[in-house]
């Protein structure tokens, strides 16, 4: 079990790491984790999985530890983890979990966890308390176990997107959609439905991802959506990731667009309906996203990495939407969760309200030169944040989330993976010339990039 308990979820290969055992032991374990807050509407956990070979099995043993456990189980089968969290929210359940190793490959597995109302399972009192409680057995069975029943939320699912769908007339958008043999082929339908002409790309559920990663974020897996944007006239390309929490647009042109730009104007287009509220962007996020916030109205609300703090803060503050350089969005009205789907009608909103190409719409917020994200292995990386500090001493400095550097023309911030044994580095700078300038400097501290 080394290693499989992640900062936000349960994560590894199956089955060297994770197997069914340990699924059932991880289910038995999961009702430490729910409070009397979370059973005020009774023992239900909602659980769905992905399309992996051994996804079925894992969530019949998680299955199996969730109701031994004394807990009651509603199985959804098949879903994204939106779904997922769309289900938890709107069932009024205890919890959730989602069967899942999202992006990664075929060979890994894992679970996804929330408790009432899509809240995330993280810190102490979730993904840490659940592996103290499996590592010292003390995994408690009921008197009476719980019941398991079968259901779908699809229906429900699609009602809930409808609402937020507008200006459906007027020119029929053509949108080309790479579902990577993903979660997010099941959205199909919901896609056809929202006036749009689509294009599929990779839409066979097939866990062994055939074709390329389902991870959005590497541009190697955009190749094919950003040559069929091309040769088709699409108007838009969407990639999604294996699990559909995660999605990367295209513009009209295939060009890659940063998620950070993309929370940027997402937050722009509802913010028109309710200035004043707070939009949450991740450290990595550019500068021209709280200065495009500011300009529409808005509140801009700079937050630490990291699902759990995203949603917490974005409750916390009663803001309307949050977005991560990862290609998360999250929706006030969505349960404060995720939902790519939501990014994409939002999209689609402002497509249709302005009549304006994407690359038109993005090109006011490419301010400045920005880096990617850039992986070094290091041993001790509290000791190369220290110095970094005294290196850059006159620098803005702060630790919200590793340590971030900032000048009136440039700004890096290095943080500690949350899942990998990397720092990573962006950084961003007015000219092109100056971020090759200073990621030259940065990498002569931090050592050779890792190949990741």
């Amino acid at each position: 079990m080394a290693g499989i308990f992640k900062a936000y979820d349960v994560r590894g290969i199956v089955p060297t790491q994770l197997d069914e055992a340990i699924a059932r032991q991880i289910g038995l374990a999961f009702q430490h984790v729910l409070d009397a807050e979370d059973r005020a509407n009774g023992n239900t956990v909602v659980v769905s999985r992905d399309m992996r070979s051994h996804s079925a099995g894992l969530a019949t043993a998680l299955i199996d530890g969730l109701t031994a456990a004394g807990l009651d189980v509603l199985d959804i089968g098949l879903a994204t983890t939106p779904m997922n969290y769309f289900a938890t929210g709107h069932t009024k359940a205890a919890g959730g979990v989602q069967v899942t190793a999202s992006h990664n490959p075929a060979q890994y597995n894992g679970f996804k966890f929330s408790r009432h109302g899509a809240r995330p399972v993280s810190g102490d009192h979730g993904i840490a308390l659940m592996e103290a409680k499996v590592a010292a057995g003390d995994l408690p069975r009921a008197g009476r176990p719980g019941t398991v029943s079968t259901g779908t939320i699809m229906e429900a699912y699609r009602e809930h997107l409808r609402p937020f769908l507008r200006h459906q007339e007027g020119r029929r958008l053509k949108v080309a959609v790479d579902a990577a043999n993903g979660m997010s082929v099941l959205y199909r339908p919901l896609l056809e439905e929202m006036g749009i002409e689509l294009i599929p790309l990779y839409f066979e559920l097939d866990g062994s991802f055939p074709n390329h990663e389902a991870n959005p974020l590497k541009e190697e897996n955009l190749r094919d959506l950003m040559r069929l944007v091309a040769s088709s006239g699409a108007d838009l390309g969407v990639a999604f990731d294996g699990d559909a929490d995660r999605a990367a647009f295209i513009d009209e042109k295939g060009v890659a667009i940063g998620s950070d730009l993309m929370t940027a104007l997402i937050g722009g287009e509802l913010l028109g309906r309710e200035p004043g509220k707070a939009v949450l962007y991740d450290l990595r996020s550019s500068r021209a996203v709280h200065e495009y916030i500011e300009e529409k109205g808005g509140v801009p609300v700079r937050e630490r990495v990291g699902h759990s703090f995203m949603k917490a803060t974005l409750r916390n503050r009663h803001g309307i939407f949050g977005g991560e350089l990862a290609g998360h969005y999250y929706f006030r009205d969505n349960y404060y969760a995720d939902s790519s789907l939501l990014a994409v009608i939002e999209v689609l909103n402002l497509l249709r309200e302005t009549g304006k190409p994407l690359s038109e719409l993005v090109q006011p917020l490419r301010r400045y030169a920005k880096s990617p994200e850039i992986n070094f292995e290091v041993e001790d990386k509290q000791g190369k944040m220290d110095e970094l500090a005294k290196r850059y001493a006159d620098a803005t400095i702060d630790y919200l989330d590793g340590i971030t550097l900032s000048y009136p023309d440039w700004w890096a911030n290095v943080r500690p993976s949350n899942t990998e044994p990397f720092l990573r580095l962006v950084l961003e700078a007015r000219t092109p010339e100056e971020l090759a300038r200073h990621q030259e400097e940065l990498i002569g501290i931090l050592g050779h990039p890792a190949e990741h």
